[in-house]
């Protein structure tokens, strides 16, 4: 199979890497380099941006508002403004929630959530992952039942807790899976409801991370109301669509863009003069350790590209499993050699300077921020999106035939 990029998606790459150089504002740029955090405004100014120029979702078909582009454009894409810095595009709404509406939600559903989505005016969050049940999510125990009153209709009564939910301080809906029925097979019995976080009873716990961050948080739900209308789907068919959805999240997690920026750092990390005036990059040992993980990178780039081909746009099935292990593997590599590459200065952690407008006094060797906390933060790769152990079982039975 012929892997080399053909003459249109060559011309395509040149005119996303214009664009990008164009339109990427310089603060929100380096405020991704350095690795500082982001506030939800620059998410949503850089998704603005891609909007107005009609990029807005690039892996949605025109129908619904996308660009249409192929798998091979997509990942282009990816690539591209990954490695340029510019901030993801949030993909709960965007990759996950909004391709489970196209494919499963009523036309009434596709009008009022998706164009909201598209254009950044929605900020969704997940909802799947309870204490508990995680790995094994269809053990989830958040219970909804029916109810019906003349003010709300027919609607479902929530309660529950989801935990490990990321940036649903920001979110306006959260996608969620509930039990509606506790017969028979715990699979049978799950159902796929969309939340307006507004509404009352949810309860917003932040969980500060190890670096002093505040990405991840506890969701409580005290008898909220939701209406049968948020339900996509139908009732207790919740399973199959959550498996559509983590096989969309699960090819994004191939990371190949954002291992691609950590490589570039880590090299120029190395190459800087050490206390002993000799550059890192000169150490044999730790040299050979980069070109391994970049070979690696590499291997899994000319894989994904060769999938994508193979497939001719079409969703790729257990083989996503393949790309979440290696993608994940390699970016934890890369953040573990670029923790090194600090030096002792590597262990320290100041939250304050990953805020944007940090002013202090730098930290470690020149463009080197402390990477304990990146380093720390980057362990949950072998677990969301589903376990690594987990996705080698279903690259043995689905691919493999153990």
């Amino acid at each position: 199979m012929n892997l080399d990029p053909s003459e249109s998606e060559q011309v395509f790459r040149a005119e996303v890497r214009a664009f990008i150089e164009r339109e990427l504002p310089d603060d929100i740029r380096q405020t991704v380099l350095m690795g500082r955090e982001l506030a939800k405004e620059d998410y949503l100014r850089w998704q603005r941006i891609l909007y107005k120029r009609g990029w807005g979702a690039p892996g949605w078909p025109t129908a619904f508002g996308g660009t249409g582009w192929n798998a091979v454009e997509k990942h282009i894409f990816d690539e591209e403004t990954t490695t340029a810095g510019a901030p993801g595009q949030i993909a709960f709404g965007l990759a996950m929630v909004a391709p489970v509406i196209m494919a499963y939600g009523t036309p009434a559903q596709q009008q009022r959530f998706l164009p909201r989505i598209l254009s950044g005016e929605d900020w969704w969050c997940q909802g799947y992952s309870e204490p508990g049940s995680g790995s094994d999510l269809a053990s989830l125990k958040m219970r909804a039942e029916l109810a019906h009153d003349a003010e709300n209709g027919n609607h479902y009564i929530l309660n529950g807790q989801k935990t490990w939910n990321t940036l649903g301080q920001h979110a306006d809906w959260i996608f969620c899976l509930v039990r509606t029925n506790i017969e028979g097979r715990p699979q049978a019995g799950i159902s796929f409801v969309l939340v307006d976080m507004k509404s009352t009873g949810i309860t917003v716990r932040p969980i500060i991370m190890l670096d002093g961050g505040h990405e991840i948080n506890d969701v409580f739900f005290d008898n909220v109301k939701v209406p049968i209308a948020n339900r996509i789907g139908e009732e207790n068919k919740g399973w199959s669509y959550a498996k559509f959805l983590l096989g969309h999240e699960r090819t994004g997690l191939a990371l190949i863009g954002q291992s691609k920026r950590v490589l570039k750092r880590l090299k120029n990390m190395a190459a800087l003069e050490r206390a002993n005036g000799r550059p890192l990059i000169e150490n044999q040992r730790f040299r050979d350790r980069i070109a391994r993980v970049e070979i690696d990178l590499t291997a899994l780039d000319m894989t994904m590209m060769r999938l994508l081909s193979a497939g001719e746009g079409k969703p790729l099935g257990p083989e996503v499993s393949m790309l979440k292990i290696r993608g994940t593997e390699i970016l934890q590599v890369l953040t573990e050699l670029s923790m090194m590459a600090c030096g002792h200065a590597g262990l320290a952690s100041l939250p304050q300077a990953w805020k944007p407008g940090w002013t202090g006094v730098p930290i470690g060797y020149a463009h080197t921020p402390p990477m304990a906390g990146v380093y720390f933060n980057m362990r949950k790769l072998s677990i969301f999106g589903g376990s690594n152990e987990i996705q080698k079982n279903i690259v043995s039975q689905m691919i493999l035939g153990l």
